[in-house]
């Protein structure tokens, strides 16, 4: 008798929720196709509307994700759950877990920031939170950098949306700021056609803007000259090294002395 009330009981359910279980499926099953056909439609908007790489992969997700839980609540409304004390209950714990997670919402908060307004891009040269490096990476939480000795540095968003940003790339142009000094007995003239020979015989150097070579200061025992070259800012590193090293040359076969430091040579004799 008593098994026969649990096959009774058994049956009874089966008939009551089979149906709703077949038309949650079958919501479920429509509702993913649904959603999979309005990722693909909003992709292709975004491709037209030419939205950067990283913006675009993070609104697809976080439309994937919000329209996967109204979907679930959907279903489960569809199988007699009661809706609203589920959302209660997700409502509580995403209150749990934010109070927890302050300083990560935070970095999600700058990661929207950055998608949105777009102070960097994939492949910009820029400068934060005291570090140098081309942008590798723009996630969620951190941005990822490839620093100029190849490291991968990771900063969190919160910090980077925050802080502030230098971006050498926006430009498409950068100027190399270099100082040499020669001494006291050199013709000015003579040396700043020198350095803008040295300048101009550079093809990386750019002729607008064009550089320049000015007297930068008279120092104690040197006439330095400040050399502004302009590169495009993948060249930067190229035309500094090299105008340092081709300014070396041209300044000896021209027998301009470069000056040393005096009180050096003095203090090691003592």
């Amino acid at each position: 008798m008593e098994l026969q009330k649990w096959i009774d009981k058994g049956y009874e359910l089966l008939l009551e929720y089979t149906p709703k279980i077949l038309l949650a499926l079958t919501i479920w099953i429509i509702g993913a196709f649904i959603i999979k056909y309005l990722r693909k439609g909003i992709s292709k908007s975004m491709d037209k509307a030419n939205y950067d790489p990283s913006l675009k992969k993070f609104l697809l997700n976080l439309i994937s994700w919000l329209l996967k839980i109204a979907l679930i609540v959907i279903v489960l409304g569809t199988m007699g759950i009661q809706t609203a004390s589920f959302a209660a209950i997700i409502a509580a714990a995403g209150l749990a877990v934010g109070l927890a997670l302050q300083g990560s919402l935070g970095n999600f908060a700058g990661g929207v920031l950055i998608m949105i307004f777009k102070p960097i891009k994939l492949g910009d040269l820029i400068e934060a939170q005291g570090e140098i490096g081309v942008v590798k990476e723009i996630e969620i939480f951190t941005t990822k950098l490839t620093g100029l000795s190849n490291r991968e540095i990771i900063i969190p968003n919160g910090a980077l949306s925050n802080g502030n940003i230098i971006n050498y790339t926006t430009e498409g142009t950068r100027r190399v700021d270099l100082v040499f000094g020669v001494g006291y007995d050199s013709d000015i003239k003579e040396a700043k056609a020198v350095l803008m020979k040295v300048l101009k015989d550079n093809p990386k150097v750019l002729t607008e803007p064009a550089p320049t070579v000015n007297v930068l200061e008279l120092a104690d025992s040197s006439i330095n000259f400040a050399v502004r070259p302009w590169c495009k800012g993948e060249h930067y590193w190229d035309v500094y090294f090299e105008t340092t090293e081709n300014t070396k040359e041209a300044l000896d076969a021209a027998g301009i002395e470069i000056p040393y430091p005096h009180a050096v040579e003095i203090q090691k004799k003592e």
